[in-house]
């Protein structure tokens, strides 16, 4: 069954659709195309290799250009760059105009994908044209500020800086080691000194080698006017090899003789210097007992700065004639290589833009053919990626297309038969549903009210947005509440369904139900929901009630009227016996016996109706103008009435119904007697809101229902709810002196004739009877 409709089917509409046809002899693919030139993969990357290689003699020419002379610089080198430059701006430009050119006529063609493709294409070249421009701009005006820095200095003022900075430099190395050395012959023992004693000496300088303060410890000891003799010397691992003892000893004898030149620098044969200093050790009484010499490592990078800067000098001289032819093979080398990457990047973005767009451009067509119907059509794969796959699965897709819709063509004509039939089903059960007087409910599993029939909308009271509200609150109200408890009953328990008498008050009237609740059948043990069903046996009680009173009257009839005759002509006896008696006597005597006279006619007409309600003959209907019977039973009333106003309201063209003349006029005086009765009698007075007392009969006719309608509508003080619900029953009145018959045989001539009579309130007062005769 198909879903969204009540009760799980919807009716079966037009159930026709477009069918796809399906050849039998399936359509070869076209054979492969001759792949352009410019597919082809081995050329593509051989252009990428000449590019790379272009690239590479671009650099090695740009970092030769300073060894080339200045005439080849700017006549051949330089007009060559630019010659080629230009023709890579032509070659880009005439690229680029066109597949620009070629994208606006396929946009104005409006072949399929072209917008997708124009932003692909528009959005690749942006990529790649708007970086390189900025790398141009960015690449131009840094080289020719680093041209420019060049020679921006006289170099001169470098030279004499960096020998000033190196002069500075020894300077302040020959303070560092000389104050080294003071420091150390300030420290040494000189009682070690005077004993030779290597270990204590040596105990002595470590501490300065360990510290990274000097490389080269070395002592001497002074006897007399001696040279100095060597003691012990202490050497940092890290110091190079190949320093001369002799220069140290030189620098000894120098410093015990008293001598101001106290330093001395050491060439290394492995590159550097030796920077050495002296100092003298003295005894307490400040005579000389030796000498110390410490010695620190200058690496030959110095020197080497010196002879650079020599050579710096004379290189700066030949390229401050070559800056302009300089800085313009620079600027035109680097414009060539960010022209040869545009235009490849360019033509590579075209190419790939191309290459992604043409895979889907065939999909796109394929599907339209799928699409149209043909799903024998396929498309020959050109590449082996993901493209390709795609391309793959969608032919796959396109064979299983055509053998699933051969099987959905089967399953649709069986669907569609399996859905009329349950279409049709639904339709029947609807039909009974919604024209049955039976009222009908059903609960879901989740408590919810699913389906809701008319007839239980109007026995219930409900209107039909309940459906899909819960059914505690559909069912909460006081006179609702055993329902309630019925469903709930029927779903917890699940036992056999047990019909209960329900009643229920609707509008002032009892109204009383036969309801039972079943549970639906599911296949596992869950819940299922519940159907309630009830019928109005309001008519069936009533008819039992009336059998009963006419039982009732049938036997009041019988015992009252045998002893009625005797007692009225013994009465009327007794005033022919005692006609001659006194005046006082006689006229006490015809009081008495006109009361028992009067009364026993009263008793006899009870008696009569009775008789009549409880032995009411058969209507002898025949088709009757109903308007004209309604219009002979008013003239009764002519000029009957002082104030009362008794109009008529008759429906043009009605039909003729077929009725008892003589028992619906006998109904239509007794409604119009109760009216003027309510009202006061036949002297009743105006309103107290001036209005006249008014009576109206109508008529109405309603196809729809096949029905004529009557109503008797009158303007007096009405009837109370509580008493309209007993009003039709026999012996119920609310006059004096009625017997209670009047409306109850209403009711039973309008039922036996097959109608349906109603009371209920006029507006703004009055009541209004309401009856229904089938046409």
């Amino acid at each position: 069954m198909r879903p969204g409709s009540r009760g799980g089917v919807t009716a079966t509409k037009d159930m026709s659709r477009p069918r796809l046809p399906v050849r039998t002899t399936p359509v070869q693919p076209k054979s492969a195309e001759r792949r352009p030139l410019r597919d082809n993969p081995r050329l593509i990357i051989l252009g990428i290799l000449l590019l790379i290689g272009a690239l590479v003699a671009m650099m090695v020419l740009a970092d030769q250009s300073r060894e080339f002379s200045p005439d080849f610089l700017t006549e051949i080198l330089l007009w060559s760059l630019s010659l080629a430059d230009v023709m890579m701006v032509l070659a880009l430009v005439f690229v680029l105009a066109r597949n620009v050119i070629k994208l606006l006529v396929e946009r104005r063609r409006g072949l399929p994908f072209s917008r997708f493709r124009a932003k692909l294409v528009l959005a690749m070249l942006g990529l790649t044209i708007i970086p390189s421009v900025l790398v141009l701009i960015v690449g131009g005006e840094l080289i020719r500020q680093t041209t420019a820095r060049w020679f921006a200095d006289p170099i001169e003022d470098v030279l004499k800086s960096a020998k000033s900075i190196a002069v500075d430099y020894y300077t302040e190395r020959q303070v560092v080691v000389a104050g080294h050395a003071a420091r150390i012959a300030a420290q040494l023992p000189v009682a070690a000194l005077q004993a030779s004693d290597v270990a204590a000496l040596r105990a002595a300088i470590e501490a300065e080698i360990r510290q990274g303060r000097v490389g080269l410890v070395e002592i001497y000891r002074v006897r007399g006017g001696a040279a100095p003799t060597p003691v012990v010397a202490v050497e940092s691992p890290t110091l190079p090899r190949g320093h001369a003892r002799a220069s140290a000893d030189r620098l000894a004898a120098r410093v015990a003789s008293g001598s101001s030149d106290a330093t001395t620098h050491d060439p290394l044969t492995g590159g550097g210097e030796l920077v050495r200093a002296g100092a003298v050790v003295r005894d307490a009484a400040g005579v000389p007992i030796g000498v110390v010499i410490a010695s620190d490592h200058l690496s030959g990078s110095l020197a080497q700065h010196s002879r650079r800067i020599t050579e710096a000098y004379e290189g700066y001289s030949q390229l401050l004639v070559m800056k302009p032819a300089l800085e313009g093979v620079y600027l035109s080398a680097f414009l060539m290589m960010t022209l040869m990457i545009l235009v490849s990047a360019t033509w590579m973005g075209l190419y790939l833009a191309k290459r992604i767009t043409r895979p889907v451009q065939m999909l796109a067509a394929g599907a339209r053919e799928i699409g149209a119907g043909r799903l024998d059509h396929r498309i020959e794969p050109e590449t082996r990626d993901e493209f390709g796959s795609l391309v793959e699965a969608f032919n796959n897709m396109a064979a299983e297309l055509a053998a699933s819709q051969r099987k959905l063509e089967r399953s649709r004509l069986d669907l569609e038969r399996k859905n009329t039939e349950v279409d049709e089903r639904r339709r029947y059960i609807e039909t009974v549903l919604e024209r049955i007087a039976t009222g009908v409910v059903s609960v879901g599993s989740d408590r919810r009210v699913e389906t809701i029939n008319t007839a239980a909308m109007r026995l219930l009271g409900l209107e039909g947005t309940v459906i899909g509200a819960g059914a505690d609150r559909v069912f909460e109200r006081d006179d609702l509440r055993p329902l309630g408890q019925m469903v709930r009953h029927a779903q917890e328990a699940g036992s056999a369904p047990a019909a209960q008498e329900i009643a229920l008050a609707r509008d002032g009237r009892e109204v009383h139900l036969a309801a039972a609740a079943t549970q639906f059948q599911t296949d596992g043990d869950e819940q299922g929901g519940v159907v309630l069903v009830f019928d109005d046996v309001t008519p069936l009680i009533r008819t039992q009630r009336v059998a009963a009173w006419r039982d009732v009257a049938r036997r009041l009839a019988h015992e009252i009227k045998n002893p009625l005759t005797p007692i009225q002509l013994s009465a009327e006896r007794l005033r022919r016996q005692f006609a001659t008696a006194p005046p006082a006597a006689r006229a006490l005597i015809d009081e008495c016996t006109a009361t028992i006279v009067t009364e026993v006619d009263s008793l006899k007409q009870l008696v009569d109706e009775f008789a009549q309600f409880a032995r009411m003959p058969a209507p002898k209907a025949v088709p009757t103008d109903l308007n004209g019977v309604l219009a002979e039973t008013l003239t009764f009333y002519t000029g009957l009435f002082q104030h009362i106003v008794l109009a008529h309201r008759f429906a043009p063209n009605l039909p003729l119904v077929r009725i008892d003349a003589e028992q619906i006029r006998r109904v239509i005086i007794n409604l119009v007697d109760n009216a003027v009765e309510a009202m006061g009698g036949a002297a009743a007075p105006v309103l107290p809101s001036g209005e006249s007392p008014n009576i109206e009969i109508a008529t109405q006719h309603d196809p729809a229902n096949a029905v004529v309608r009557v109503t008797v509508t009158d303007n007096g003080p009405g009837i109370p709810p509580e008493d309209r619900d007993k009003l039709f029953m026999p012996y119920y009145s609310t006059k004096r002196r009625g017997s209670g018959l009047g409306l109850a045989i209403v009711r039973r001539i309008i039922a036996e004739h097959g109608g349906a009579i109603d009371v209920g309130d006029n507006v703004p007062s009055g009541t209004i009877f309401t009856i229904d005769l089938p046409c």
